[in-house]
């Protein structure tokens, strides 16, 4: 989004988020781009609902707009991770199915009732305190159920399913909307793992009373259909990341971030930039301090250093390499073949954009693009393109 005439500033900012003003660096979330992409991952799966992954805080991106925009575009079900979440998006999307995917918070169903919230229970304990809920509230309130098929964090294990299979008491208590699983190696469409754990999760599933299934995230939604089951809940393709790890990204990219320059100083050949000297210049250099650290999720091992592919920014139309090291609330970047009315107080860099990908920073991090939106902290000003509010009938959840 490099024309910024038609963003806003967040519909719904905390009271100290900074205005473009008065921010070191500007957040741009293009929400059409989440649309289209939600359109396009609802388009592969057919007559499966396509939900939406809002968890985090939209990865980052700010799950109140983020949310809106889904639903614009015929989203009808939404997962979170905690009931904090899912309450302030129940004051949003009143008409929306909102699923908990940390489950059941030890004495939490009564405010999750109150907020009409789902939760996706994982164990034994879970199932009973959920149960015993129902029974005291004479209501039997609709929860999904976890199982475990080989991730070996969250949910049921097959003992657990075998016990509960053998009485019923639990759970006729209350309504199973959902039965639900994870993928471990869903990144690579063709790792042996992947078909293991559907054989898995259909010997499971068949012992527990009849309910829609899901086990697709956003990798199993680009997979063969065998995994897409009633359900699908995409995360990060929604927000542009790559979601196979050996295919091109078909998703549109939603990020883009840019940093003001703070000035430009001459650093001689031989002296060093920034803590510890890391870093030396081999040449008479020009170098721009750029008000983004790792304060601002701008992570600290992005450090100029000698590996051959190291961190970039991009000014004036060239590519510039981070140099020294990165701190807590700045850059230094070497824009020595920067034309200098870029490069100079005031300007603006490009951190993550048109040109340079959020996949792009997670691989030079060594880490993966989930982390990269996540740690994008809250110093910068977010602007959000409109989203086309034309309500999408098209929706899964109405055919």
């Amino acid at each position: 989004m490099s024309d910024t005439e038609h963003l806003q500033e967040n519909p719904s900012p905390d009271a100290d988020e900074p205005s473009s003003e008065l921010a070191g660096g500007t957040l741009m979330i293009d929400l059409r781009a989440i649309q289209a992409n939600y359109r396009y991952l609802a388009g592969r799966v057919g007559q499966t609902e396509c939900g939406a992954a809002v968890k985090a805080d939209a990865y980052g991106l700010g799950m109140i707009p983020v949310s809106q925009a889904l639903w614009a575009a015929g989203c009808r079900t939404f997962f979170v991770a905690l009931p904090c979440e899912g309450a302030k998006l129940r004051q949003t999307l009143p008409e929306a199915t909102i699923y908990l995917l940390g489950g059941l918070l030890p004495g939490s169903a009564g405010y999750l009732a109150q907020h009409n919230l789902q939760p996706i229970l994982s164990s034994i304990e879970e199932i009973g305190e959920w149960a015993q809920f129902c029974r005291d509230q004479d209501r039997r309130l609709p929860a999904g159920i976890h199982v475990d098929t080989g991730i070996n964090r969250l949910g049921l294990t097959s003992a657990q399913v075998e016990c509960l299979a053998a009485s019923h008491k639990d759970l006729g208590a209350f309504r199973i909307t959902l039965i639900i699983s994870h993928l471990a190696c869903a990144d690579t469409p063709n790792a042996p793992m992947n078909r293991e754990q559907l054989a898995t999760f259909d010997r499971l599933r068949a012992m527990l009373p009849h309910a829609r299934a899901s086990i697709a995230n956003s990798a199993g939604t680009l997979n063969v259909p065998d995994f897409h089951y009633d359900l699908v809940r995409p995360g990060i393709a929604l927000y542009g990341g790559k979601p196979l790890a050996d295919r091109a990204n078909p998703m549109k990219q939603v990020v883009s971030l840019y940093g003001t320059v703070l000035s430009v100083r001459e650093v001689k050949a031989g002296e060093s930039v920034g803590y510890s000297a890391t870093w030396r210049s081999e040449r008479n250099a020009q170098i721009a301090i750029i008000s983004v650290g790792y304060a601002d999720g701008f992570f600290r091992c992005l450090s100029g250093s000698s590996r051959s592919e190291r961190a970039h920014i991009f000014i004036g139309g060239q590519f510039a390499p981070v140099v020294g090291r990165v701190s807590m609330d700045m850059i230094t970047v070497d824009v020595t073949d920067v034309p200098p009315d870029f490069a100079r107080r005031g300007g603006r860099a490009e951190l993550i954009g048109p040109h340079i990908t959020i996949d792009d920073l997670a691989r030079w991090a060594e880490t993966i693009p989930y982390e990269v939106l996540t740690a994008l902290g809250p110093r910068y000003c977010r602007l959000y393109s409109p989203y086309d509010q034309r309500q999408d009938r098209g929706s899964r959840q109405d055919l």
